[in-house]
């Protein structure tokens, strides 16, 4: 699997050769700026949620340093992945594969992105949410990207702790510290990336084949991943009406929790009685958008009733 994964090396090697000088937008594109929106939102959450106040100052360098460590990390995960990214029809259109910006360009852009977001968020804001931020990069390049994503079908569901940190992250700007409704905000997010992850891999699945990827469609077979998706979507949608229950969130978050958690699961199910290929990956492709939304509204109502709150106060 190791020798499938690394065919593509002659990509790399060509964008190591090739000229510098990629020109802004490949260096936007390195930073994955649709990962970005959704991380900088939910860091965003969890930094209005906290108890206490921050100064607007400093809560625009917390979110803006965030950003820049999200940016980081996805620099150096195309950085690490330039040897498949070019063979996958996902991921062809990068900057690495096509050239315009070599791998070295991109670990030192990575680099230097992440050290200068960690140190400012630390000595700006607070080490609590630099430590976490610090902690979130080192996760998402050395445990998914270099560790598991090759290695393990089970790189998803381990990987996606990065991807729920920037609440807690934002949190920990304001206050100092971690609390119990921060964890369930990460909790929430680390819950929702398997079948977010695991849909797409299903219609995609021939790609991450071709390099090598052990996604779990590729492993374990297409009807055990629509049976895991069905596993985690169950487990997602309780837990996201938790903030409700638990007095932490208003009856807005709680009846939109609800109904955007039927949906989902409705999806989910349609996965796993769908009769035939075709039907699998139409329905998969409408899971994968609608988790995005879904992930989206659930931190927006949250939002919209701090705010609101706020308001009549």
């Amino acid at each position: 699997m190791a020798d499938i994964a690394h065919t593509g090396i002659g990509i790399e090697r060509r964008a190591l050769s090739s000229s510098a000088g990629g020109n802004v937008s490949d260096f936007i594109t390195l930073m994955k700026p649709r990962v970005m929106s959704l991380v900088i939102f939910t860091a965003l959450t969890g930094l209005v949620l906290a108890p206490g106040t921050l100064h607007p100052a400093l809560a625009f360098i917390a979110l803006l340093c965030i950003a820049v460590g999200a940016g980081a990390s996805g620099a150096l995960n195309m950085w690490y992945d330039a040897d498949i990214d070019g063979q996958m029809q996902r991921t062809a259109a990068r900057p690495i594969p096509r050239g315009h910006v070599t791998a070295e360009e991109a670990l030192t852009f990575g680099v230097v992105l992440s050290v200068f977001s960690v140190f400012t968020l630390g000595l700006i804001v607070n080490w609590v949410a630099g430590a976490l931020l610090a902690l979130t990069i080192a996760f998402y390049i050395f445990v998914y990207t270099m560790w598991l994503k090759r290695r393990t079908p089970q790189n998803i569901v381990i990987g996606g702790a990065a991807g729920a940190f920037p609440p807690m992250i934002g949190w920990a700007a304001v206050t100092g510290s971690v609390s119990v409704e921060s964890i369930l905000l990460f909790l929430i997010i680390f819950m929702w990336t398997p079948p977010h992850f695991w849909a797409l891999a299903l219609y995609r699945c021939r790609d991450y084949e071709r390099v090598g990827v052990p996604m779990l469609p590729v492993v374990a077979g297409r009807l055990e991943t629509r049976r895991q998706i069905v596993i985690y979507s169950a487990l997602l949608v309780p837990l996201a009406v938790l903030p409700a229950l638990m007095g932490f969130a208003g009856a807005f978050y709680g009846a939109t929790a609800i109904i955007l958690g039927a949906v989902f699961m409705a999806l989910a199910l349609g996965i796993w009685s769908a009769e035939d290929d075709r039907k699998v990956d139409h329905i998969a492709r409408h899971l994968f958008r609608f988790s995005i939304f879904y992930l989206f509204m659930l931190f927006a109502a949250l939002l919209v009733e701090r705010v609101a709150a706020a308001v009549m106060s």
